[in-house]
């Protein structure tokens, strides 16, 4: 009886098996014809992934093309939170490896705990990302990228500038030439392993395009000269801050650009902002009697004033309206050179009230003052020069000795320069300009009135001038010391003094162009004794550095010939001979 009731079972449970296996069949078949796109597409989107790839900057080069800023490759740590937590217990090891506090990388995880993505720690050398991704940690993965590195570092931060931790320019002229800088990312398509760990390039669908290099104006050895003399000048004097631009007279460009306080770029941690502002292109200053040359200048172009007439200065002192205009000492009688030479405001009055307003704004207009030399780099300051309708004569009496007029130290190097260059206003570059592409400048003066002017400047560094210590062996120097009161919550502050000059060599052939001023320096404050030496030193340093002959070297002594030897004297030589 169990056997008669056995056999239909059997076939019932074999009919379910080949039903199951049917069915099997039917849907690989279906699988295999209809569904095959979908399937691969479903795999592929668990193995296969489209991925960016950095390209790196492009290098900014000195005017010689050595580095000033270049890209290194770096990796940034990065975590599945939801995979990483698996992993809670060894969490302490990968921090050890990436250097961080296990308690910070807990809270990073924690923050983006209900996100796909988390970075530990971005920018580190690869040898860091090695050692975290050793420890086969679940959900840890890393991404190649680029931080900028600069050779220099605070020595030419300010004008270089420098990069966020995307690689975008931030401050200066890796900000002002970002676009041209920055590469344009690939794209390839990869194959990842059950851990999401890399395992095959599959095809790349865009190359990375890296940025393009950049040659500057500047030139790294006397960049680096100008920082240490200016820094070591800034401690010496126990200031508060200092700047210095130099520039080559005939082509415009920005040799070197420095200033105190500095900062690193290569420290991210120094976020001052007061230590990042480059001043000598964003901080407008009163130029005091760095002026007066170009309200002389003024004069003798609108011929409304004699050059060879005596100027009496007595008693040191002029009553302007309700106002005061004091010198240092009573110079009695001077002529203009003598003005310039002793730095006398009370002359420079005199010389300035000869013209009308109109004239006067003219000169300084057609100098650059009052509008941005228009380099492109952020944050230039265009300084003051009010409309000449609006000018009391107490205005034109402070502006002919440099107040109530403003500028940067970018503008008024660039006005000396077109005093060094015979009366022609260049404009200021950044970029190395080609030699075939020297611009030939504006006529600011005529070429015979900067002639005069210049000789006047000579004297100021001669003898008897402000500014002995600007002098250099070998070499004609010319310049203009300024001493100027600092203003303060709307009035002058009598203890505070901006200490400045600003000169030019060799005369016979203006080669460079260099200012350099001190703010707030202790003990000694004169132009002459403070920005003088800064002067020296770095203008000595870069001449020799460039090869520029000498113009002023001691004639050497005559030396009587040899008398001739007598017929005696050659036949007893022949004969030991």
């Amino acid at each position: 009886m169990s056997a008669v009731f056995s056999r239909p079972r059997h076939y019932l449970v074999l009919a379910l098996l080949l039903l199951a296996g049917g069915a099997l069949m039917v849907q690989a078949v279906y699988l295999h014809t209809l569904r095959t796109q979908f399937l691969k597409g479903q795999g592929d989107a668990r193995a296969l992934r489209t991925v960016s790839i950095n390209a790196h900057r492009g290098m900014l080069l000195d005017r010689n093309g050595e580095p000033l800023a270049i890209s290194a490759p770096v990796d940034s740590v990065w975590v599945v939170p939801e995979d990483f937590r698996k992993a809670r217990q060894r969490w302490p090891e990968l921090a050890h490896a990436l250097g961080l506090d296990p308690t910070q990388l807990s809270a990073t995880v924690a923050a983006r705990a209900d996100t796909k993505f988390a970075y530990l720690r971005r920018a580190v050398p690869p040898e860091m990302a090695d050692a975290a991704l050793a420890l086969k940690l679940p959900g840890v993965y890393r991404q190649r990228g680029y931080r900028r590195y600069y050779p220099l570092a605070e020595a030419a931060g300010h004008v270089v500038g420098y990069t966020d931790i995307d690689d975008h320019g931030q401050g200066g002229l890796e900000a002002a030439y970002d676009g041209h800088l920055r590469g344009t990312p690939g794209k390839e398509r990869i194959v990842l392993d059950a851990r999401r760990q890399r395992v095959a390039l599959l095809e790349t669908i865009a190359p990375p395009r890296p940025g393009k290099d950049l040659r500057l104006s500047i030139d790294r050895r006397i960049q680096y000269l100008a920082y240490r003399e200016l820094k070591a000048a800034v401690l010496r004097h126990k200031a508060a801050s200092g700047m210095a631009v130099m520039l080559d007279v005939a082509s415009g460009e920005v040799l070197a650009m420095v200033n105190q306080p500095t900062f690193n770029p290569n420290d991210r941690a120094d976020q001052d902002p007061d230590r990042r502002r480059n001043r000598a292109v964003t901080d407008p200053f009163e130029p005091g009697s760095t002026i007066k040359p170009f309200t002389v200048a003024a004069a003798l172009a609108h011929r409304s004033f004699d050059p060879h007439r005596v100027i009496d200065t007595s008693p040191g002192y002029l009553r302007v309206a309700r106002h005061t205009v004091r010198d240092v000492h009573n110079y009695g009688a001077l002529d203009m050179a003598g003005v310039i030479r002793k730095s006398s405001n009370v002359g420079a009055v005199q010389i300035g009230l000869s013209m009308t307003p109109a004239q006067m704004w003219e000169s300084f207009a057609r100098f650059g003052f009052g509008v941005p030399t228009s380099t492109g780099f952020p944050g230039e300051a265009s300084g003051l020069l009010r409309a000449a309708q609006s000018w009391r004569q107490v205005e034109q009496v402070t502006m002919a000795f440099g107040y109530g007029v403003s500028g940067t130290a970018l503008q008024l190097a660039r006005a000396y320069a077109a005093l060094a260059s015979g009366g022609l206003l260049r404009p200021v570059s950044f970029l190395a300009v080609p030699a075939s592409e020297q611009p030939a400048g504006e006529r600011a003066l005529p070429a015979d009135v900067a002639a005069e002017v210049n000789a006047m400047l000579e004297g100021v560094v001669g003898p008897g001038g402000t500014a002995t210590k600007a002098a250099i062996a070998g070499y004609r120097v010319a310049g203009k010391t300024g001493t100027t009161h600092i203003a303060a919550g709307g009035s002058y502050d009598r203890r505070r003094y901006l200490a400045t000059f600003a000169g030019f060599a060799p005369v016979s052939n203006p080669r460079l162009v260099l200012l350099v001023s001190l703010r707030d320096p202790q003990g000694a404050y004169y132009g002459g004794e403070v920005a003088a030496p800064v002067f020296q030193s770095v203008m000595a340093g870069a001449l020799r550095m460039l090869g520029v002959a000498p113009d002023a070297l001691p004639a050497a002594p005559l030396i009587p010939p040899t008398p001739a030897a007598t017929p005696n004297l050659l036949q007893a030589a022949e004969r030991r001979l």
